[in-house]
């Protein structure tokens, strides 16, 4: 199987604040169908669409790679090491109907072809940026690659970047707004920032609160708690006349229940003293 891969480097033009994007062409130069997938070791900072298909034999189809926004440029001695790898694989007639990726999973060594291919980030005029060539170093002495630090003998690994994984090619690469390509890496970076802004807001909202209307609450804090105590007073003033009055009535109706019916004692008493006298004398 022989396929053509173009370019065989893809080159980046400052400056990186803004989308750049560069076009890969894949070319089936072979008498059966062809399944290809492109991987690179910085799926973050990539978008590639689509990132696999299927190329007829004889045709050629396009791969926009867009190298997404960056906050700000790298330093321009910062060499980049980023790198895509593109996978390709016959489509065998009892594979017509399978998956890309079970296709290239399934495919045999000898009929897999593999194609890296190497990025390099370009000043504003074009010229390449950093040294030709990797600066001697011991393994334990960190250089800058792509803006950030790393050991220069560091495994880096191939993955899939975001794109549409179709089955079949598209006549076109689908549009995309600088939104979706920044989604990925602005993503983790606005989180902490909405949480920060949320914060300040809530703290320049309390601060606004003056001094008169701090007063105001005050007053009128004090004005229910007034309020409170005059109904608690009242009910209670309430109860305690009705209290009085229930205690008045219930006095009332012992004292007329301990009045007795008909003669005292006293007078019974004296009235037999009375007989006693006179029957004594008499009789």
């Amino acid at each position: 199987m022989t396929v053509d891969i173009l370019p065989l480097e893809l080159n980046f033009t400052r400056p990186f604040t803004v989308e750049v994007s560069r076009t890969l062409t894949i070319r089936n130069t072979s008498s059966s169908p062809l399944a290809f997938k492109v991987k690179t070791t910085a799926p973050k900072q990539y978008c590639v669409r689509p990132n696999a298909g299927r190329i007829e034999p004889g045709n050629a189809f396009d791969v926009t790679v867009l190298l997404q926004a960056m906050k700000q440029d790298p330093p321009l001695d910062a060499r980049c090491r980023d790198k895509f790898l593109v996978q390709c694989a016959p489509i065998t007639s009892d594979k017509d109907f399978a998956s890309i990726a079970s296709v290239l999973e399934s495919a045999d060594k000898a009929t897999l072809v593999e194609r890296k291919i190497r990025v390099n980030w370009l000043a504003a005029n074009g010229e390449a940026q950093g040294p030709s060539a990797p600066a001697a170093s011991t393994p334990s002495k960190p250089s800058t690659v792509n803006g950030a630090t790393e050991t220069p003998d560091a495994p880096r690994t191939f993955s899939s970047p975001g794109g549409n994984a179709n089955s079949t090619p598209l006549p076109a690469p689908p549009p995309y707004t600088s939104d979706d390509a920044a989604e990925d890496t602005d993503d983790k970076s606005e989180r902490p920032k909405s949480a920060v802004s949320h914060a300040a807001t809530t703290v320049s909202e309390t601060a606004q609160m003056t001094y008169e209307e701090l007063k105001n609450k005050l007053a009128q804090a004090e004005a229910q708690l007034l309020n409170l105590k005059d109904s608690g007073l009242r009910q209670r003033n309430v109860k305690s006349a009705a209290s009085d009055e229930k205690t008045r009535s219930g006095n009332t109706a012992q004292a007329v229940k301990q009045q007795p019916d008909g003669v005292s004692v006293q007078i019974v008493a004296l009235l037999c003293l009375l007989s006693f006298l006179l029957a004594y004398f008499f009789f």
